[in-house]
């Protein structure tokens, strides 16, 4: 095994500090470095509140004077039922809900310049998105001496935090702790240029129900204060622990080239460890799971790096922690930090059904898009997601079979893709807003539709268009070009405009402009058909027709059959507004067939041909290259009676109904 060292290039040293422990140096910064944290936090585990004292140092590396700081205080948003993300959440999420009495809230005791003014008397809750006012997720923070350009600011800040009932991510379950978004955090200044900013702005929005999270890249040095029956897991390594007399111990971790930090504790866990090239994966697992749970959530991990290195780029981190989430804490399932993800399973998960591969390989494609590549999710969340989906649905297809990979069970066969695909389409109005929208402007619903499988989908359409090698190409170029960076949609568009071409010159069109009009900023759907395939059978030189084409009578003795002619007709239709090339293909009754291809502008296109075999059928977008397509059973049309009947699908899926509730039964 090569040692990580030379692994990554000279830019990771590892000191073992400690016995395990170890320190984690870069050499060279891989990010600006804007917000710098050290924080030490204690844990009361019986009260459930957090005691910390922070310290910020920020970095002004715009060209602007900046005269106020702005700040996330994310707990808040489980403060009451009155908070944004409960009004629009309506006290759930992903079908979890709030336990009745569970809030959270933070609280900033104490906030100052380090050596100058007091900033608490000049803190104020302010609600950038919306009109509620009894939103506190939010804070600005006026400065008396502007932080200049290049110039840095540091803050001492004292705050508490109580833990809600796990809920959205984050709390805690009996003695089970998940702390995300735990501190207070600043938020993005934008200078003109970035993104879309026309000025200097902050972008520092308040905690909804559909959005996540968009910070700086720093580096983070915390400890974290537990009782030391506890075992504590956290974004970056571990550089030391050290014991307390009071029955409590200290974990000091360092975290470079992040955007954010969260730490698990519970003294349930169960610790399994594996290695990826130079990463150490460390599992924190419910005792219970062991057994039958953990070399999955392993093995996983080990295939989403392995495929990431192959088709994205390097893995800079030397780890990657995975916590398990106990019985009750569902509520914190499926969540992504900087070099930690929580999964999601139960004992006796059979290995049929992909649950804990599935949530793996999501959460860690997360340290990739939205970790590495640090998109706005509050504004574009398709770029966290919608990549983070189409890569689970590219490994989960690659490594466990493309009908396979989602359920393989009791004879019951799907694919991850196809999972997701039907995500959109089965949608009861896959019109009901653009992909390219605020999180929490899907005011009617299908966040999570539009958002993650709407954008697999049309991601998915685009690599079959565009071919493997070249989309591969597009995903390295935009991942290199904007890591440790906050690029937007036209970031990326202009990425995959600049290696088409290059790639495949105008097959396309001068750009692909015209495809993402489409299918992320537009509302229309995608709907080919294969209308009818029709055949007129014309016969001997005196011209008779037998309209029917099934019983030929001659009107005189001759060898009809070497003057048989028919006429076949084609036609294919565009029921969607999207328009698409397409191809057609036409099988004709002596195994030949025809190829033909349509731009897909117009709202139909007729082919004909006259020879002397009918066409049996023929099927628009035979290779199935538009996956966005929202309805493939119209896609193909024949002449012959459909040889297996709809029974043999009926009771395959009876057959798995009844195999299943059996199965259920046992527990």
């Amino acid at each position: 095994m090569k040692s990580p060292l030379l692994l990554l290039a000279s830019c990771i040293l590892l000191i073992p500090v400690d016995g395990n422990a170890q320190q984690v140096i870069f050499a060279q910064p891989l990010s600006p470095r804007i917000a710098n944290y050290t924080i030490s936090v204690s844990l009361d585990a019986e009260k459930k509140i957090l005691h910390g004292k922070e310290t910020l140092r920020w970095l002004n590396t715009s060209k602007d004077r900046i005269n106020e700081l702005r700040f996330h205080l994310y707990l808040n948003a489980f403060k009451n039922s009155k908070s944004t993300f409960m009004t629009e959440s309506g006290g759930q999420l992903r079908g979890d809900r709030m336990d009745a009495g569970g809030w959270g809230w933070i609280d900033v005791t104490s906030m100052k310049v380090h050596g100058g003014e007091e900033l608490k008397s000049k803190m104020e809750f302010i609600h950038p998105d919306d009109d509620n006012a009894v939103d506190q997720t939010v804070i600005r923070v006026p400065l008396s001496k502007p932080v200049l350009p290049n110039q840095t600011i540091t803050v001492d800040i004292d705050f508490i935090a109580k833990l809600p009932k796990v809920f959205a991510r984050t709390g805690y379950s009996r003695d089970y702790f998940m702390c995300g978004q735990w501190f207070p955090k600043i938020g993005v200044y934008e200078p003109a240029g970035m993104r879309y900013a026309t000025q200097g702005r902050w972008n520092c929005h308040q905690f909804h129900a559909n959005s996540e999270f968009y910070a700086d890249y720093g580096v983070y040095d915390v400890d974290m204060t537990v009782p030391n029956n506890y075992v504590l897991g956290a974004t970056g390594i571990l550089e030391r622990d050290r014991a307390s007399g009071d029955s409590t111990k200290t974990y000091f971790y360092h975290a470079e080239d992040v955007h954010d930090f969260s730490w698990t504790a519970s003294p349930l866990y169960k610790v399994v460890e594996g290695q990826w090239k130079h990463v150490k994966i460390r599992l924190l697992i419910q005792p219970d799971r062991v057994e039958g749970q953990a070399q999955r959530y392993i093995e996983s991990a080990k295939t989403a790096l392995q495929y990431l290195d192959e088709h994205v780029g390097k893995y800079p981190y030397p780890n990657l922690t995975i916590v398990d989430p106990q019985w009750g804490a569902e509520g914190a399932w499926g969540m992504e930090y900087p070099t930690l993800i929580t999964g999601g399973t139960y004992w006796g998960i059979p290995r049929g059904l992909k649950w804990t591969e599935n949530v793996t390989i999501h959460e860690f494609g997360h340290q990739y898009f939205y970790g590495l590549v640090g998109s706005n999710e509050f504004e574009e969340a398709w770029l966290d997601e919608g990549f983070t989906q189409y890569f689970e649905n590219r490994i989960m297809d690659a490594a466990y079979g493309t009908k396979t990979s989602f359920v393989d069970y009791l004879g019951f066969h799907m694919g991850d893709f196809e999972s997701s695909r039907s995500g959109y389409t089965g949608m009861t109005n896959p019109k009901i807003a653009p992909t390219f929208s605020y999180a929490w402007d899907y005011k009617a619903g299908g966040y999570g539709d539009m958002t993650y499988y709407k954008s697999t989908t049309f991601l998915t359409t685009l690599q079959r268009m565009i071919g493997d090698d070249v989309m591969d190409e597009v995903m390295k170029t935009y991942f290199e070009r904007w890591k440790f960076k906050h690029p937007c949609s036209k970031d990326f568009i202009a990425v995959v405009n600049e290696v088409v071409h290059k790639r495949l010159g105008d097959k396309f069109g001068k750009d692909m402009n015209w495809f993402f009009d489409q299918v992320l900023y537009d509302t229309d759907v995608c709907d080919y058909e294969l209308t009818y395939v029709h055949n007129q059978l014309v016969f001997g030189t005196r011209g008779y027709v037998d309209s029917a084409g099934a019983k030929i009578t001659p009107r005189e003795p001759q060898d009809h059959k070497k003057a048989l002619t028919y006429e076949s007709e084609i036609l294919v239709s565009r029921l969607g507004e999207i328009r698409m090339p397409v191809d057609v293909l036409v099988h004709f009754d002596d195994g030949k067939e025809i190829r033909e291809h349509w731009d897909g502008q117009a709202r139909w296109k007729k082919l004909t041909y006259s020879g002397p075999k009918r066409a049996i059928w023929a099927k628009v977008d035979p290779d199935n290259v538009l996956a966005i397509d929202i309805n493939l059973n119209n896609n193909s049309e024949t002449n012959e009676p459909v040889s297996q009947p709809i029974w043999k699908y009926t009771v395959k899926f009876l057959y798995w109904m009844q195999n299943i509730l059996q199965y259920s039964s046992l527990f």
